[in-house]
């Protein structure tokens, strides 16, 4: 994967759209959403992932919800609009955290949910020095915590 965009520095524009980005985080339902995804949810298989992408799953909508607020996000930075490695080192970890999840299974899940599923959260930990940095410690810390429950 390469930069489709970059900014050559953050300014005060990068820090408003991730303090807006920060208020959204704090709506209700998707706090709910977050908490469910990213502290209850351990998937242990590709079964489990295709299970939770599947529409009639009562955890679908909080998934569908997390997946496309961090798309969202970090979209704005591999698209330019927000300086990247700003953005992996401000948004913290969530979201990676959801890409660590499923990243075992994440060819065969794109296989089934379409190839675009995750690609912005994969630039970030491709494309930034802090992405490339973080997410390998990231994902040993979840699979130790996959394997511990």
């Amino acid at each position: 994967m390469s930069p489709l965009a970059s900014k050559d520095f953050p300014d005060h524009h990068d820090a408003e759209l991730l303090l807006r980005a920060y208020e959204l985080r704090r709506e209700p339902v998707l706090r709910a959403a977050r908490k469910l995804i990213t502290v209850d949810w351990w998937p242990k298989s590709l079964a489990d992932l295709q299970a939770i992408v599947s529409w009639d799953h009562q955890d679908n909508a909080a998934f569908r919800q997390v997946s496309s607020y961090w798309e969202l996000i970090y979209g704005m930075a591999r698209h330019g609009i927000v300086h990247g490695e700003y953005m992996a080192d401000s948004a913290g970890g969530e979201g990676l955290i959801l890409l660590a999840k499923v990243y075992p299974w994440l060819t065969e899940l794109r296989e089934t949910t379409g190839p675009r599923f995750l690609r912005n959260t994969e630039w970030i930990v491709t494309e930034t020095e802090t992405g490339r940095e973080h997410f390998p410690r990231l994902r040993d810390r979840v699979e130790k915590t996959r394997t511990a429950r």
